[in-house]
């Protein structure tokens, strides 16, 4: 029976608390390594904490994957209760969760994990769709099959104003940087096949790229599912989230317009002032 199921997954997919508490969507929180102290994802720390730290220090975070025993005391709660739980992980490619979650599953039994191969509210909206789906009353098999095939249809990109957190997390070189520095380069980083990369590299000023960059993503709508979008950043200036925002309805007939701040695990890879627009495709990207 649908009311048997139960949609879950970790801290890195960004969904709102209206969101989560709309599809009932229970979250399993990542760790966070900040100095010498480790903290919760999303429970005691946030990513106001990390720019900060950051700024003070110049460290940057480690993300630490839940492990197999966080997962077994997650999971068994729903199992205890007799619910069919559907849990959705980061990219294994970026993660050891989603591995992790798969040997904590096959122990317990009537769990089905999900490898959503991207981060962010790319996850988040694999996540919403399931839940659409248990909402029509489709079985746990339905599904996750369903749900697995939306995985490559995923299109999940963010503009980054500063190779900064990049460079120090080893992601880019030190030349890599300085020339987009040098030259006012905004790369534009996205999620394909689990994995993160540059796509395109803009230049010019950091609100005037993100307006060609939205412009860009949504002006031929015909291959977007337009049941919903999400714009998510990390700590941008409110005007100008609400002007990209304004754009991307004006160009494009989304049902839902969701605008969410970027968790922490995003936010440890590319600081702040990162912004992306987040929306399934109808065929793979």
């Amino acid at each position: 029976m649908a009311s048997d199921i139960v949609i879950t997954s970790d801290s890195t997919t960004d969904l709102s608390p209206e969101l989560r508490e709309r599809y009932n969507v229970a979250i399993s929180p990542l760790g966070i390594t900040l100095g010498d102290k480790v903290y919760t994802d999303g429970v005691d720390i946030t990513p106001d904490d990390i720019y900060a730290h950051h700024a003070k220090t110049g460290e940057l975070p480690k993300t630490a994957a839940t492990n197999v025993g966080d997962c077994l005391e997650f999971f068994k709660k729903f199992k205890d209760e007799n619910k069919t739980v559907i849990h959705f992980t980061i990219s294994s490619d970026m993660s050891s969760t989603y591995n992790n979650a798969c040997i904590a599953a096959e122990e317990l039994g009537n769990v089905y994990v999900i490898d959503t191969k991207n981060l962010s509210t790319g996850g988040g909206l694999l996540v919403v769709a399931a839940a659409e789906m248990l909402r029509n009353g489709l079985s746990a098999e339905e599904i996750v099959e369903k749900t697995k095939a939306l995985v490559p249809c995923v299109d999940a990109s963010f503009v980054i104003d500063s190779l900064e957190y990049l460079y120090k997390g080893g992601r880019c070189s030190a030349l890599a940087m300085f020339g987009a520095n040098l030259l006012k380069l905004k790369p534009c980083i996205q999620v394909k096949n689990g994995k993160m990369d540059v796509s395109k590299k803009y230049r010019g000023k950091y609100g005037d790229v993100l307006k060609q960059y939205i412009t860009e993503k949504v002006s031929d709508h015909s291959d977007i599912i337009l049941d919903r979008v999400f714009i998510t950043h990390a700590g941008c200036d409110p005007k100008l989230v609400k002007e990209v925002t304004e754009l991307a309805k004006s160009l494009a007939p989304f049902k839902e317009v969701f605008v969410t701040r970027a968790g922490c695990t995003v936010s440890s890879h590319c600081g702040a002032n990162t912004l992306g627009i987040l929306f399934i495709r109808k065929s793979p990207i």
